[in-house]
Protein backbone atom coordinates (compact mmCIF):
# COMPACT_ATOMS: atom_id res chain seq x y z
CA UNK A 1 0.00 0.00 0.00
CA UNK A 2 2.27 2.90 -1.20
CA UNK A 3 -0.73 5.28 -1.65
CA UNK A 4 -0.43 8.09 1.83
CA UNK A 5 -0.81 11.25 2.86
CA UNK A 6 1.95 13.11 0.87
CA UNK A 7 3.46 15.40 3.95
CA UNK A 8 4.42 12.63 5.94
CA UNK A 9 7.65 10.15 5.78
CA UNK A 10 6.95 7.01 4.63
CA UNK A 11 8.09 5.77 8.15
CA UNK A 12 5.92 8.02 9.48
CA UNK A 13 2.67 6.93 7.43
CA UNK A 14 3.28 3.13 8.31
CA UNK A 15 2.88 4.40 11.60
CA UNK A 16 0.41 5.95 11.75
CA UNK A 17 -1.81 3.43 9.39
CA UNK A 18 -0.41 0.37 12.41
CA UNK A 19 -2.05 2.42 14.73
CA UNK A 20 -5.30 2.88 13.57
CA UNK A 21 -8.46 0.60 12.18
CA UNK A 22 -6.85 -2.52 10.70
CA UNK A 23 -6.66 -3.22 7.01
CA UNK A 24 -8.53 -6.70 6.61
CA UNK A 25 -7.32 -9.08 3.87
CA UNK A 26 -10.07 -7.92 1.51
CA UNK A 27 -8.53 -4.12 1.22
CA UNK A 28 -5.31 -5.97 0.78
CA UNK A 29 -6.13 -8.37 -1.80
CA UNK A 30 -8.31 -5.49 -3.88
CA UNK A 31 -5.03 -3.30 -3.26
CA UNK A 32 -2.75 -5.97 -4.84
CA UNK A 33 -4.91 -6.65 -7.73
CA UNK A 34 -5.21 -3.56 -8.75
CA UNK A 35 -2.13 -2.97 -8.23
CA UNK A 36 -1.22 -5.99 -10.48
CA UNK A 37 -4.40 -5.83 -13.10
CA UNK A 38 -3.76 -1.37 -13.73
CA UNK A 39 -0.41 -0.55 -12.92
CA UNK A 40 -0.62 2.85 -14.23
CA UNK A 41 -3.29 4.30 -12.36
CA UNK A 42 -3.16 2.65 -9.05
CA UNK A 43 -3.06 6.31 -7.72
CA UNK A 44 -7.06 6.52 -8.36
CA UNK A 45 -7.19 3.99 -4.91
CA UNK A 46 -7.41 6.09 -1.87
CA UNK A 47 -5.10 5.27 1.14
CA UNK A 48 -5.42 3.01 4.03
CA UNK A 49 -5.88 6.12 6.41
CA UNK A 50 -8.76 7.89 4.30
CA UNK A 51 -10.30 4.85 3.93
CA UNK A 52 -10.16 4.13 7.74
CA UNK A 53 -11.24 7.74 8.20
CA UNK A 54 -14.28 7.82 5.74
CA UNK A 55 -15.53 4.40 7.29
CA UNK A 56 -15.46 6.49 10.90
CA UNK A 57 -17.14 9.66 9.19
CA UNK A 58 -19.66 7.93 7.59
CA UNK A 59 -20.48 6.46 11.35
CA UNK A 60 -20.10 9.51 13.32
CA UNK A 61 -22.32 11.49 11.20
CA UNK A 62 -25.28 8.61 11.18
CA UNK A 63 -25.31 7.85 7.41
CA UNK A 64 -27.90 5.89 5.81
CA UNK A 65 -27.63 6.70 2.11
CA UNK A 66 -24.27 7.91 0.55
CA UNK A 67 -23.39 8.43 -3.23
CA UNK A 68 -19.92 7.77 -4.42
CA UNK A 69 -18.62 9.72 -7.88
CA UNK A 70 -15.95 7.77 -8.93
CA UNK A 71 -15.95 4.09 -8.10
CA UNK A 72 -12.64 2.92 -9.87
CA UNK A 73 -11.90 -0.56 -8.33
CA UNK A 74 -13.81 -0.41 -5.06
CA UNK A 75 -11.78 0.44 -1.99
CA UNK A 76 -13.50 3.45 -0.98
CA UNK A 77 -16.95 2.15 -1.58
CA UNK A 78 -16.48 -0.53 0.73
CA UNK A 79 -15.01 1.60 3.15
CA UNK A 80 -17.91 4.06 2.92
CA UNK A 81 -20.69 1.08 2.75
CA UNK A 82 -18.98 -0.29 6.06
CA UNK A 83 -19.72 3.22 7.46
CA UNK A 84 -23.50 2.59 6.86
CA UNK A 85 -26.19 1.06 8.46
CA UNK A 86 -27.03 -2.95 7.48
CA UNK A 87 -30.19 -0.46 5.67
CA UNK A 88 -28.32 1.77 4.25
CA UNK A 89 -27.84 2.32 0.40
CA UNK A 90 -24.73 3.58 -1.48
CA UNK A 91 -25.09 4.73 -4.94
CA UNK A 92 -21.90 4.18 -7.14
CA UNK A 93 -21.06 6.28 -9.95
CA UNK A 94 -18.28 5.39 -12.58
CA UNK A 95 -18.04 4.75 -16.00
CA UNK A 96 -15.40 2.03 -16.74
CA UNK A 97 -17.30 -1.74 -16.52
CA UNK A 98 -13.64 -2.77 -16.56
CA UNK A 99 -13.06 -1.25 -13.13
CA UNK A 100 -15.87 -1.81 -11.37
CA UNK A 101 -16.10 -5.31 -12.47
CA UNK A 102 -13.60 -5.66 -10.15
CA UNK A 103 -15.47 -3.81 -7.09
CA UNK A 104 -18.41 -5.75 -8.01
CA UNK A 105 -16.55 -9.09 -6.71
CA UNK A 106 -14.69 -6.97 -3.96
CA UNK A 107 -18.52 -5.85 -2.98
CA UNK A 108 -19.38 -9.66 -2.02
CA UNK A 109 -16.31 -10.68 -0.54
CA UNK A 110 -16.90 -7.20 2.02
CA UNK A 111 -20.32 -8.36 2.66
CA UNK A 112 -21.74 -5.16 1.59
CA UNK A 113 -22.95 -5.70 -1.81
CA UNK A 114 -26.53 -5.72 -1.00
CA UNK A 115 -25.64 -1.81 0.12
CA UNK A 116 -24.95 -0.98 -3.16
CA UNK A 117 -26.55 0.17 -6.68
CA UNK A 118 -23.82 0.97 -9.58
CA UNK A 119 -24.52 3.21 -12.14
CA UNK A 120 -22.55 2.89 -15.34
CA UNK A 121 -22.24 5.98 -17.42
CA UNK A 122 -21.41 9.48 -17.13
CA UNK A 123 -21.52 10.72 -13.11
CA UNK A 124 -23.23 13.90 -13.95
CA UNK A 125 -26.29 12.26 -16.19
CA UNK A 126 -26.72 10.25 -13.09
CA UNK A 127 -26.76 13.01 -10.70
CA UNK A 128 -28.95 15.05 -12.46
CA UNK A 129 -31.39 12.24 -13.60
CA UNK A 130 -31.66 11.67 -9.72
CA UNK A 131 -35.01 13.70 -8.08
CA UNK A 132 -33.92 17.40 -6.60
CA UNK A 133 -34.51 17.25 -3.06
CA UNK A 134 -32.30 16.57 -0.20
CA UNK A 135 -32.00 12.46 0.07
CA UNK A 136 -28.23 11.47 0.61
CA UNK A 137 -26.37 11.93 4.07
CA UNK A 138 -23.42 11.60 2.53
CA UNK A 139 -21.02 12.15 -0.92
CA UNK A 140 -17.76 11.49 -1.70
CA UNK A 141 -16.45 12.63 -4.99
CA UNK A 142 -13.09 11.35 -6.70
CA UNK A 143 -13.90 11.39 -10.11
CA UNK A 144 -12.41 13.71 -12.82
CA UNK A 145 -11.20 16.79 -11.55
CA UNK A 146 -12.37 19.34 -14.34
CA UNK A 147 -15.75 17.62 -13.42
CA UNK A 148 -15.85 18.64 -9.47
CA UNK A 149 -17.84 21.79 -10.05
CA UNK A 150 -20.48 20.57 -11.61
CA UNK A 151 -20.49 17.41 -9.45
CA UNK A 152 -20.54 19.68 -6.54
CA UNK A 153 -23.66 22.02 -7.96
CA UNK A 154 -25.78 18.45 -8.37
CA UNK A 155 -25.00 17.00 -4.97
CA UNK A 156 -24.99 19.89 -2.34
CA UNK A 157 -28.93 20.27 -3.04
CA UNK A 158 -29.24 16.49 -2.64
CA UNK A 159 -27.77 16.68 0.93
CA UNK A 160 -29.79 16.65 3.73
CA UNK A 161 -29.20 19.46 6.33
CA UNK A 162 -26.00 18.13 8.47
CA UNK A 163 -24.84 15.80 6.34
CA UNK A 164 -21.74 16.19 4.61
CA UNK A 165 -19.68 15.88 1.16
CA UNK A 166 -16.04 14.72 1.05
CA UNK A 167 -14.04 15.67 -2.12
CA UNK A 168 -10.82 13.83 -3.00
CA UNK A 169 -7.30 15.33 -4.53
CA UNK A 170 -7.87 18.75 -3.32
CA UNK A 171 -4.36 19.80 -2.77
CA UNK A 172 -3.48 18.06 -6.24
CA UNK A 173 0.12 16.86 -5.28
CA UNK A 174 0.71 20.16 -4.11
CA UNK A 175 0.38 21.68 -7.17
CA UNK A 176 -2.28 24.08 -6.64
CA UNK A 177 -0.15 26.15 -4.82
CA UNK A 178 2.99 26.12 -7.87
CA UNK A 179 1.34 28.92 -10.58
CA UNK A 180 3.62 27.76 -13.30
CA UNK A 181 1.45 24.36 -13.54
CA UNK A 182 -1.45 24.60 -15.64
CA UNK A 183 -2.96 21.54 -16.00
CA UNK A 184 -6.45 20.84 -16.82
CA UNK A 185 -7.13 18.90 -13.89
CA UNK A 186 -5.18 20.82 -11.50
CA UNK A 187 -7.00 24.47 -12.55
CA UNK A 188 -9.52 21.93 -12.26
CA UNK A 189 -8.50 21.90 -8.19
CA UNK A 190 -8.23 25.34 -7.68
CA UNK A 191 -11.60 26.38 -8.86
CA UNK A 192 -13.08 24.04 -7.27
CA UNK A 193 -11.43 25.04 -4.12
CA UNK A 194 -12.19 28.27 -4.74
CA UNK A 195 -16.01 27.68 -5.36
CA UNK A 196 -16.57 25.33 -2.26
CA UNK A 197 -14.94 27.87 0.10
CA UNK A 198 -17.17 30.82 -1.15
CA UNK A 199 -20.48 28.01 -1.25
CA UNK A 200 -22.54 29.63 2.06
CA UNK A 201 -24.17 26.59 1.54
CA UNK A 202 -21.64 24.72 3.13
CA UNK A 203 -19.20 25.01 6.13
CA UNK A 204 -16.06 23.24 4.89
CA UNK A 205 -11.93 22.53 5.77
CA UNK A 206 -9.55 21.62 3.47
CA UNK A 207 -7.31 18.86 5.16
CA UNK A 208 -4.23 17.23 4.67
CA UNK A 209 -5.53 13.79 4.27
CA UNK A 210 -3.88 11.69 1.43
CA UNK A 211 -4.04 13.92 -1.48
CA UNK A 212 -6.16 16.52 0.01
CA UNK A 213 -9.60 16.19 1.35
CA UNK A 214 -12.25 19.05 1.18
CA UNK A 215 -14.88 17.96 4.41
CA UNK A 216 -17.60 20.11 3.94
CA UNK A 217 -21.47 20.22 6.09
CA UNK A 218 -24.65 21.11 4.88
CA UNK A 219 -25.72 23.96 6.78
Amino acid sequence: MTRRSEHLSPELHAYMVAHSAPVDGVLRDLVAETERRFPDVTGLQIGPEQGAFMTLFARLIGARDAVEVGTFTGYSSICVARGLPEDGTLLACDISEEWTSVARRYWERAGVAGKVTLRLGPAIDTLRALPPGPQFDLAFIDADKEGYVGYWEELVPRIRPGGALLVDNTLSHGRVVDPSVTLPAVEGIRAFNAHARDDERVEQVLLPIGDGLTVARRR
